[in-house]
């Protein structure tokens, strides 16, 4: 390239065919250094607008008017067609035009751009490809006149090499005959972030983003269509999908915690709704349906944290039910502190009935009420619909001074001991300690239970080797420790009997059942030893309550009649029925009749026929009574050989049932089913 002093406007130059032969002829020889429109460049290809005017007479002139901005500058040509340019013989490997040089004239020396990097045009026009030839316009000579505008003269004859209407970056050609790269991806305007300026042309960003985040939504939708139809479970899957699609969605998380709310997961629709407003702390419907699980928990600081969020206003019904809710629970503390159990059941109840239906702590609050109120079964029955999580959330909540999971173990615990089962209440007291190692209630508890089933233990030890008296001292040791546990009362108790002191084992079987009424071990005890000392109404008493407890248990149904008689024999009273193997006594006299049913108690007499199959298929039934109900008296009338008693009672059908209570008729059935019969003798027996 040549440089000269004269001035651009004396600079003659070649036709752009003629003045750069070698880049319009791709041989072997001079190959571009790029097989593609971009070489990296961070602009992309801009199709630009051309105003062309055609004038092929003398003074005609064609002028071409063009702008174009990048993020390294702009340029912009006005271009007027005057003179034919002589031939440059100048090649250029680089296959880019460069304006204001020529083959022999002088002009002004460029600005040197780095390879790759190249400012638009500054002094010429930019290169366009027009598809039917190439050329800054639609004249193919040119030539700078006068008034330093750049004339075109027009050439049909020009080849057809590239496509139409776009720039080539930084002037280059491509080469004809090689298939070019296509791309998927649009051009999008910069928005002047990163390494683009303001308003530059870049190369648009890939659509799997986008298409995932349409994908998820759909999944989403059809997820809300399966929980609308009640089909949590498959809702749920399809969530789950979503939010692998798109993980940063919050409200594909809050859904996810609908679903799981519908299916009684609550735990982990607490963790879900958290994670939502960790991705969007403003998403207040996440803050709701926190609210609302929180409550149902019985966290209620927590819930008042996410119902009164910032910015939003609460739902007035949830309001309300939290407020009522703090109420009971707050009453439900101060009776617990006064000891007053049954306020604390009747306000843990309440609690609960405000929406706190899923709280393992009320629930609780309720078996240990029920404890204290010496109603052991009930708290079992309460504390094994609790389940216990792994990783609870909000473990850090205080319930009554102690760790809300720590506070259901300590009752656990207590529940476990008073039922016996010493193993697991050391299990559990442990497992308390361990999540509030400092509380001192807990440790309270976590010693007493060990202490306690240390000493039974030892006792039961000491027993089985025959030494009683010491296993009675053992027992003792432990209800220093626990003075209400009954299982250590009947234990002792046994002892006490081994040993022939039936008033003492008395006593601590009603310790026992003053603390759980039920206890059928302590009952049994005590009847037996009310017996050895001869108060058969006491023992016949007992015996009957565990006949109604143990309604199959032969051994207890034939120490109740024994009982039964002995009682009638130191009445003074004729005993009759003395089988006990469940076979009915039969009548054939009209003095034993009426002997039979002026006896006290409960009689019931059938009436039968031998021949009768109705009477045949009734009589294997009322051995069963016989047995099951055996306070009640049985006796068993053929009315073929005693027809003087049939005569008596007027009997016309067989099979009749009639039963007398203390020698007065209650009750007279003909030909009655078995449930109705059995129905009739258990309401008589009570």
């Amino acid at each position: 390239m040549s440089h000269s002093k004269k001035s651009i406007q004396e600079v003659s130059f070649d036709s752009l065919t003629h003045r750069f032969p070698d880049s319009l002829s791709f041989d072997d020889n001079n190959k571009p250094d790029f097989k593609e429109l971009d070489l990296g460049s961070p602009v992309s290809p801009l199709i630009t607008r051309a105003s062309v005017n055609n004038n092929n007479g003398g003074g005609g002139t064609t002028t071409t008017s063009t702008s174009s901005s990048s993020s390294s500058g702009s340029v912009s040509g006005k271009i007027s067609t005057t003179t034919q340019l002589p031939k440059s013989n100048t090649k250029n490997h680089s296959g880019e035009l460069s304006a204001g040089s020529s083959g022999s004239g002088p002009g002004p020396i460029p600005r040197t751009s780095k390879p790759g990097h190249r400012r638009s045009v500054s002094a010429g026009p930019p290169l366009i490809y027009s598809g039917s030839s190439f050329s800054t316009a639609t004249s193919g000579s040119s030539s700078y006149n006068g008034n330093g505008a750049h004339s075109v003269s027009s050439n049909p004859n020009t080849t057809n090499v590239l496509p139409s209407g776009n720039i080539c970056p930084s002037g280059k050609i491509l080469k004809t005959g090689i298939p070019c790269r296509v791309s998927n991806r649009t051009d999008t305007l910069g928005t002047g972030m990163g390494n683009y300026g303001h308003g530059s042309i870049v190369r648009g960003i890939s659509n799997a983003k986008s298409g995932n985040a349409v994908d998820a939504e759909e999944v989403k939708r059809v997820g809300n269509e399966m929980y609308k139809k009640g089909n949590f479970v498959e809702a749920l899957k399809l969530y789950d999908k979503a939010i692998s699609m798109s993980p940063e969605n919050a409200a594909y998380r809050s859904n996810r915690a609908a679903a799981l709310t519908a299916m009684g997961r609550l735990r982990e629709a607490v963790l879900e709704c958290e994670e939502a407003v960790r991705l969007d702390p403003g998403y207040g419907r996440a803050h709701q349906r926190l609210a609302s699980l929180y409550l149902r928990i019985g966290q209620a600081e927590n819930a008042r944290h996410h119902l009164c969020f910032p910015g939003q206003h609460p739902d007035p019904a949830e309001l309300q039910k939290l407020q009522s809710f703090e109420k009971h629970l707050n009453r439900c503390a101060d009776s617990r502190k006064l000891g007053d159990w049954t306020s604390a059941l009747r306000e843990s109840d309440a609690a609960i009935a405000t929406g706190a239906d899923s709280s393992p702590q009320l629930v609780a609050c309720k078996a240990e009420a029920l404890l204290k109120l010496h109603q052991i079964e009930d708290a079992d029955s309460c504390l094994s619909n609790i389940q216990f999580e792994q990783n609870p959330p909000s473990s850090h909540v205080k319930f009554f001074g102690m760790a809300a999971e720590a506070y259901v173990l300590y009752v656990r615990a207590q529940v476990e001991m008073a039922l016996g089962r010493f193993e697991n209440a050391v299990s559990a007291a442990e497992r308390a300690g361990l999540t509030d190692y400092s509380n001192v209630d807990i440790a309270t508890v976590l010693n007493n239970v060990k202490m306690v089933a240390r000493a039974r233990t030892r006792g039961n030890d000491l027993f089985t080797s025959g030494r009683y008296a010491e296993a009675c001292s053992a027992y003792g040791e432990g209800l220093k420790y626990d003075s209400c546990n009954s299982v250590l009362y009947c234990n002792r108790a046994v002892c006490w009997s081994k040993l022939g002191l039936w008033k003492k084992s008395i006593e601590d079987c009603n310790e026992a059942l003053r603390i759980q009424p039920n206890y059928t071990k302590a009952l049994l005890r005590r009847a037996v030893s009310n017996g050895k000392l001869g108060r058969w109404s006491e023992a016949v008493r007992d015996y009957e309550t565990l006949r109604r407890e143990l309604p199959g248990d032969n051994e207890v149904a034939e120490s109740l009649h024994h009982a039964q008689l002995e009682l009638k024999k130191s009445r003074g009273e004729v005993v009759y029925n003395t089988k006990v193997d469940g076979e009915v006594e039969e009548v054939s006299s009209l003095e034993k009749f009426k002997a039979a049913i002026s006896s006290a108690g409960v009689s019931v007499v059938h009436f039968k026929m031998t021949s009768s199959e109705k009477c045949e298929e009734m009589s294997p039934f009322i051995n069963m009574l016989c047995v099951r109900y055996p306070s009640v008296h049985f006796f068993k009338v053929d009315v073929e050989e005693s027809f003087a008693v049939a005569k008596a009672e007027i009997i016309r059908t067989v099979p009749t049932f009639k039963i007398y209570k203390n020698g007065a008729k209650v009750k007279e059935m003909v030909c009655p089913s078995h449930q109705l019969l059995e129905d009739t003798v258990r309401n008589y027996s009570l």
